[in-house]
């Protein structure tokens, strides 16, 4: 693999550049899940930095849970499975301008359906309630990066007369609504052919997902999501 150049005059320190491109090689999947990335001596080489900054940049992967260290055998690509918690919640169309990105929604569906158990549990619904699912496929400049489906109750009806190539954050702000906190869980994932085709990718390619729940300024559960990621085109700010 080629030499990486590091930016020393960018105001992010060289640990955490280096951190985002050993990500973004996991999430991408030049490193899969189980397999060694290479020594301290390598990365040192390829990147151009100290060794303290190296072990810097795999300590905070592996506080992340993105990496394992395995005594006398070296680093490896764990299954990263971490529960966030987030306050403020920031929605997509925000993050992407904030990130000088041109935020737009393409393929879209709306459909009411059985609630699933998990919903039931999140939403605190009743046996035999229904869910109001939201897909969407995610675009920052021109480029698929995230197929999100979002689950509502039907308390949440009016949804359905709204734009879904707009920010749903803002539109429930219209009607009084404020998504104050969301809780996710991350983890990888293998594409599936319908994930493989809406964000244009190869079957198989490894995704970030990240499986959360959302609540309103009350507390209250607002909806779940379950957001497919493609980590070397956009990523998710924790």
């Amino acid at each position: 693999m080629a030499e990486r150049i590091l930016r020393v005059q960018s105001a992010s320190p060289l640990y955490a550049q280096m951190m985002e491109q050993i990500r973004s090689d996991i999430l991408r999947g030049v490193y899969p899940v189980g397999e060694r990335i290479p020594t301290e001596h390598e990365l040192e080489t390829r990147y151009g930095v100290s060794r303290v900054t190296v072990r810097r940049a795999l300590q905070e992967l592996t506080n992340e849970g993105l990496l394992e260290r395995k005594q006398g055998k070296g680093t490896f690509v764990a299954q990263p499975k971490m529960e966030i918690e987030e306050r403020g919640v920031q929605g997509f169309h925000e993050a992407c301008r904030e990130a000088g990105m041109r935020p737009s929604v393409g393929w879209t569906r709306f459909q009411e359906t059985p609630a699933g158990e998990a919903e039931r549990a999140r939403l605190n619904l009743a046996p035999e309630a229904s869910v109001l699912e939201i897909r969407r496929v995610l675009i920052a400049d021109g480029e698929p990066v995230i197929l999100e489906t979002l689950c509502f109750s039907t308390a949440y009806a009016w949804l359905e007369g709204i734009s879904l190539k707009g920010s749903l954050y803002r539109a429930l702000q219209e009607y009084g609504v404020q998504a104050e906190k969301s809780i996710y869980d991350l983890s990888l994932r293998k594409a599936d052919a319908e994930a493989a085709e809406l964000l244009r990718v190869p079957e198989g390619e490894t995704l970030l997902e990240a499986d959360q729940v959302v609540y309103d300024q009350k507390g209250r559960p607002l909806h779940t999501g379950r957001k497919l990621i493609r980590g070397e085109k956009f990523t998710l700010r924790i």
